[in-house]
């Protein structure tokens, strides 16, 4: 029996090609006989560019700025001309120095760096994940670096941030890179969020990135600003776009600046680690994250694994820190099991410390379920 392990993350635990080495030993301790593919997954945030490189994608450094101005070493994804760049490797919560929230400054000027980095190695096709980000500055800092002008009412060019964006009186076009034109841009993304206002990008996830209601009310001005003049040197109006509001604003400057195209992340990042091609021959599919609940049933990777299983007639087992769901809604989803890392270690902290070695013995329940023993 062949079975593919395909899990996301288990934040704060253990990375997705941790947590799928996990549960293929258990499998194998208890059925040396299975023949087990370990195929790590995401949906666009944290690890995207981790499953495609281990997709067989080739790793490529360089170094960019990162949310408030340091420098930092990122490293994006490259195969025959496809190039994979993860936002929150350049601009991400992670990459705050020491931890500190800056909710009014931070840019993501870096990520248009690593655009830049990606197109000077000949991408044509750019797939930008964009989960997880520290920033609210609309985009702002990528179309910045590459090669629009932002500028205030004295000429000024703009600084970093979501803040400043509210001094803005001036777009200039002329500089953007010319080779944007010939490349297909697509933003990995689940969030449907618009630009502004009360589901915006400031008032729904300012908050998570340290913004006070002061400050989410400030942003959410600079943002409309920011959102009227690209309309006016675009001819593109797109604040309430689905998705607009991803990752600070992000979606909307990669839309009407880049002409990207918003796609589902976990569909996407299934298509380009093969996933369709591994489930031939399949008898089981078992995949999971830290946490399994409504927010999954949006679009997290677990729930685009189970798609993408059923329309080959795979069983899906999925495996969770914490299962916040009902049998009702699991099967809907389309998991055929489901395993919890809380009913052998309810203490939620022991259980993020020893996740790996809870999820080897979860490997092992799996290889005795009826799931693999009903087909072997």
């Amino acid at each position: 029996m062949r079975v593919v392990v395909a899990p996301d993350k288990f934040k704060g635990s253990a990375t997705a090609a941790e947590v799928a080495a996990a549960l293929a030993a258990g499998l194998r301790r208890e059925r040396p006989d299975l023949e087990i593919a370990e195929m790590p997954v995401a949906d666009g945030g944290d690890g995207t560019v981790a499953a495609v490189l281990d997709a067989g994608f080739a790793p490529v450094l360089t170094t960019a700025e990162g949310p408030t101005g340091e420098s930092v070493h990122a490293t994006f994804a490259l195969k025959a001309g496809t190039a994979v760049i993860e936002l929150a490797d350049v601009a991400g919560l992670r990459r705050l120095p020491g931890e500190r929230f800056a909710p009014l400054t931070a840019s993501t000027y870096g990520v248009g760096q690593v655009i830049a980095a990606a197109l000077d190695c000949g991408a044509t096709t750019i797939v930008l994940g964009i989960g997880g980000s520290a920033t609210t500055d609309g985009g702002a800092g990528m179309v910045q670096a590459l090669g629009v002008r932002l500028a205030d009412e004295r000429g000024r060019d703009l600084a970093r941030g979501g803040s400043v964006l509210s001094d803005l009186a001036a777009v200039d076009l002329a500089g953007l890179d010319g080779r944007i034109a010939g490349v297909r841009l697509l933003v990995a993304s689940d969030v449907d969020n618009p630009l502004l206002g009360p589901a915006g990008a400031a008032a729904v996830f300012g908050p998570q990135k340290g913004a006070a209601p002061s400050d989410v009310a400030l942003l959410d001005r600079a943002l409309g600003r920011w959102s009227a003049l690209t309309a006016s040197v675009t001819g593109l109006d797109l604040p309430e776009a689905p998705g607009a509001g991803a990752a600070g604003g992000t979606g909307f400057a990669a839309m009407t600046y880049l002409g990207a195209r918003l796609v589902p992340g976990a569909d996407l990042v299934l298509g380009l680690i093969g996933f369709d091609a591994a489930l031939t021959g399949a008898g089981l599919v078992i995949t999971g994250e830290g946490s399994l609940d409504r927010q999954s049933l949006g679009g997290k990777a677990p729930v685009g694994v189970a798609r993408a299983a059923a329309r080959h007639g795979v069983p899906v087992a999925v495996v969770a820190g914490r299962i916040l769901l009902t049998a009702q809604e699991l099967a809907a989803a389309g998991f055929a099991a489901a395993y919890s890392l809380a009913d052998l270690e309810p203490s939620q902290a022991a259980s993020m410390a020893t996740a790996t070695e809870l999820l080897e013995q979860i490997g092992g329940r799996v290889a005795l379920g009826p799931l693999v023993t009903a087909v072997t």
